[in-house]
């Protein structure tokens, strides 16, 4: 057991805190945020993360986690201090390390004199442990023994407590012998339970974190491409996907089409990676291309929109998650809501549900220019298009015959696949995806329906065009 600090209660410095005390340990988390430090003690959650409020609860009730806005207090009896602090981009993408250099001052301004361990948990460029370790050589005139250790967060939202708990490796980044032992001895729970524990140096350690996740974005684009090209050549870019997925040399994970990927790490984190190796004179050629494919994969879903129906002026669409993935609240670098912006910029009226997010759209500019449903069907109503793009495990369970009975024109843009398209086909959908050609619905189950001022929505040419004609048109024309 261990008394260790973790300084940030966002997402990381939450869910590391709260399973480092499930693991045995003493934890403090510190947040200069009072608010957000008493909401924490009453246990109320920042974010949403399935699992997290029981985790906390319980350990709080255990006497093994506590919420602490005084740095001194915090840090008090304190063998290690984790950091684990937000570095977004900043204008030119490169990563902003301004709130992870003032963490790191608050703790050389706390610090005793006897030794403490200061942990970067933060994702950071490479040489950042060593540019902390010289702040506190300059910073720390009374001589106390601080040393830098880099230990980066591999966490999967909506399964974060999971993989902390049984994650695929630990990279422990050090300089000391010291320091290794002690990093060695607070992750021994999960070195027992067989969790390989990779032991290397402050620049590798951070290099590795960086790597990966743009390694795992990269998988994201490039199976995305693909798909596109499925699409072309009429072949299923789902059972392509199983079937490269096969080889253990390439593996399954992420080699799902879809909008693109978002969140708080592969975009953030592949843009700081370019700016970092531009800087040292390297082109990362791979890794700009899996941003740019990243960004027109998101256009090349309106096009498919705008194919789908037609010359329809200011159709309102029915949009079905706008979390980046399911399980979670996070809406940072949402797809659904870069959809949602083009959507808007072009003339369409969006009408969104999502089961966790919402609260957190409707803070924002473009929130403010949508139109919110309590359920998924009240959403679709009066829609001429439905676009799933967010796999929640609710929207998986839709009546897709009562979706076509609310829609006014028969269009389903799954772009997770979530629906089998032949349910959808049977529905009388027009069925649109990722991967695969277009399908139309059975005509004669399902008519679209048409109401007083919308008018001819679809000239005689565009009823007579079979809607995969019509998409092929429009992407020659208008795919980036």
């Amino acid at each position: 057991m261990n008394r260790m600090t973790m300084l940030g209660t966002g997402y990381v410095g939450l869910v590391s805190g709260a399973c480092l005390a499930e693991l045995g340990h003493i934890i403090t988390c510190m947040d200069i945020d009072a608010h957000k430090i008493r909401r924490l003690q009453l246990g109320q959650m920042p974010f949403y993360e399935p699992g997290l409020d029981t985790l906390v609860q319980r350990n709080h009730a255990r006497g093994r986690l506590a919420f602490e806005a005084d740095p001194a207090r915090a840090t008090a009896g304190a063998e290690a201090v984790f950091i684990a602090v937000g570095t977004p981009s900043g204008a030119d993408g490169s990563a902003d390390l301004s709130a992870l250099f003032a963490a790191c001052h608050l703790v050389i301004e706390s610090a005793p004199t006897r030794p403490m361990l200061l942990v970067q948990k933060s994702t950071a460029p490479v040489g950042t442990a060593r540019r902390l370790r010289h702040e506190i050589a300059s910073r720390n005139g009374h001589g106390a023994l601080l040393e830098v250790a880099v230990n980066p967060e591999f966490l999967q939202e909506g399964c974060a407590i999971e993989t902390f708990l049984h994650p695929d490796r630990v990279v422990i980044g050090t300089d000391s012998v010291r320091a290794e032992r002690l990093m060695r001895r607070i992750y021994r729970p999960l070195s027992l339970q067989g969790t390989p524990m990779v032991a290397t140096t402050l620049e590798s350690a951070e290099m590795i974190k960086y790597a990966s996740n743009c390694l795992l974005a990269t998988k994201i684009s490039y199976i995305n491409e693909i798909a596109n090209l499925c699409e072309s050549v009429g072949a299923d870019a789902r059972v392509v996907a199983h079937g490269m997925g096969l080889d253990h040399r390439i593996g399954s994970s992420f080699l799902h089409p879809g909008p693109g990927f978002g969140g708080s790490c592969f975009p953030k984190d592949a843009q700081a990676l370019l700016r970092f190796a531009a800087e040292c004179g390297v082109t990362l050629r791979v890794v700009s291309a899996a941003l740019e494919v990243n960004r027109a994969q998101a256009e090349r879903m309106v096009v498919k929109s705008e194919a789908a129906l037609g010359a329809l002026p200011a159709p309102r669409i029915a949009l079905l998650g706008l979390s980046f993935k399911p399980e979670t609240d996070d809406i940072r670098e949402s797809p659904g809501l870069r959809l949602a912006e083009i959507y808007l910029e072009r003339g369409a009226s969006v009408v969104a549900h999502d089961p966790m997010a919402m609260p957190n759209v409707r803070t924002t500019a473009l929130g403010r220019r949508m139109r919110f449903a309590e359920a998924p069907y009240e959403a679709v109503h009066d829609a001429d298009a439905l676009v799933v793009a967010t796999d929640w495990e609710q929207y998986r369970n839709l009546d897709l015959r009562r979706v076509a009975s609310l829609l006014r024109h028969p269009v389903l843009l799954d772009l997770r696949r979530i629906f089998e398209p032949q349910d959808a086909v049977d529905a009388g959908l027009d069925y649109h995806c990722v991967g695969l050609p277009p399908r139309l619905g059975d005509r004669n189950h399902r008519e679209p329906r048409t109401q007083a001022g919308l008018g001819a929505r679809r000239t005689a040419v565009d009823r007579a065009t079979p809607t995969h004609a019509r998409a092929d048109s429009v992407s020659r024309k208008s795919a980036p």
